[in-house]
């Protein structure tokens, strides 16, 4: 049975759509206007093993928050979507991950209650790049935390993350997502000595 699931979420700001595989191979093909974001998007599909398809569209001419932020809320609600009752998987998942300097933390339980705590550590100076073309782009760093509010709120999980330590803006994020992937890949993998019961002792999520 495929563990897969379309979201689609338009609004006065944002026009988001993402399919969503869990059992992939790591293929992120996602269209998006914000380079570094596509970069975590890429990075987080790679170590968790997902497959991610879609498009982002959104009022960028304000700031990236309602993209950035609806992003998240749509990716989470795929999650929901494809794990249903959660039966058979083994819920909650755990991951450190280094990266040069930095060393972060994530923990993740699909429990059905929303929680998302995020000590990221951040400077809030926007990651500036230079494209092929010449221009600059930036990525605006307190957007991250509007990201895994808005997963943790659509796939209705509880979510940790936090920088053990670190210099870098963008190893921490970075870092902070391959965390995330794998916490979030652990937690979502079919428990073989489950055999397809609820995770809960309450007997549903």
């Amino acid at each position: 049975m495929e563990r897969t699931a379309s979201i689609k979420r338009i609004t006065g700001e944002t026009q988001i759509e993402l399919s969503l595989n869990l059992d992939g191979t790591g293929k992120c093909s996602v269209k998006n206007p914000i380079g570094f974001f596509g970069h975590m998007l890429n990075s987080f599909c790679k170590h968790g093993l997902f497959d991610l398809s879609g498009e982002l569209k959104g009022d960028l001419e304000v700031d990236q928050h309602h993209l950035v932020e609806d992003a998240g809320i749509v990716l989470g609600q795929c999650f929901a979507s494809a794990l249903g009752n959660c039966a058979g998987i083994y819920r909650s998942g755990f991951s450190i991950y280094p990266m040069d300097e930095s060393l972060l933390q994530a923990a993740v339980d699909f429990g059905g209650r929303p929680f998302c705590v995020v000590n990221a550590a951040l400077s809030n100076i926007p990651l500036v790049s230079i494209g092929q073309d010449g221009k600059s782009s930036s990525f605006q760093t307190d957007c991250f935390d509007d990201f895994w509010q808005g997963f943790v709120n659509g796939a209705k999980c509880n979510l940790h993350l936090d920088t053990i330590r670190g210099r870098s803006d963008h190893h921490k994020i970075e870092g902070l997502f391959k965390a995330a992937a794998r916490a979030i890949r652990q937690a979502v993998e079919i428990d073989p000595r489950r055999n397809g019961e609820i995770p809960s002792t309450k007997g549903l999520i």
